[in-house]
């Protein structure tokens, strides 16, 4: 019962954070973007993983990049050119894509503030206007596991073994809006919609 509330839950803040990509970045059928962070994944059956490659309305216009094997991802989205890299070091070129598009993966990628500030500058580098993701670091519960208050602890073998115990075994940072905003290389706007915080730019 609470992994379908909790995928319900998802689905509704992936659905209006489509919305204000549409509002905000007024994309039309020609504009290319560059969704980085995609699982091998479908979507339905409780998962809301790629969403939005399901729900945007162009997605012959995507080229959409993940760390892993796609080929449950290609299946499922034959439209959408799939791409292997890790995001730290993405194989385009400098302003390749109008669009750099992010969710929910910044807070895992490996490396500290390195690594996250390298993401970020490839997110920039490739496209000429980004639209990035990350649960709210100061929101009371942790959206990965439903817990409240365990991302607030400091990392080490203590915040491990409660995220393990909510079968969670991966890289979790949690950003607030400054920490969010000082990734980028140049001015972003920062929109926190509570549970989840928004970045788009340049502002």
């Amino acid at each position: 019962m609470l992994r379908r509330a909790a995928s319900r839950v998802s689905l509704r803040s992936r659905e209006r954070k489509l919305r204000l990509f549409l509002e905000l970045l007024r994309p039309g059928p020609e504009t290319t973007v560059v969704d980085v962070g995609v699982t091998d994944a479908r979507f339905g059956g409780g998962s809301t993983d790629n969403f939005f490659e399901a729900l945007y309305p162009w997605p012959e216009r995507i080229t959409a990049v993940g760390v892993t094997e796609l080929d449950r991802f290609r299946a499922a989205f034959p439209r959408v050119r799939a791409v292997r890299a890790d995001g730290r070091s993405l194989p385009f070129g400098d302003g390749e894509f109008d669009i750099a598009f992010s969710n929910a993966v910044v807070e895992h990628v490996a490396g500290g503030r390195d690594g996250q500030l390298r993401f970020v500058a490839e997110l920039c580098r490739v496209a000429r206007r980004v639209f990035v993701t990350t649960p709210n670091r100061w929101f009371p519960v942790d959206p990965h596991t439903l817990l409240p208050f365990v991302h607030w602890l400091p990392p080490g073998a203590r915040r491990d073994r409660a995220l393990r115990a909510r079968g969670f075994d991966d890289v979790l940072d949690p950003l607030g809006p400054k920490a969010l905003a000082a990734l980028f290389p140049y001015p972003v706007r920062v929109i926190n919609t509570g549970l989840t915080l928004v970045a788009v730019g340049p502002s």
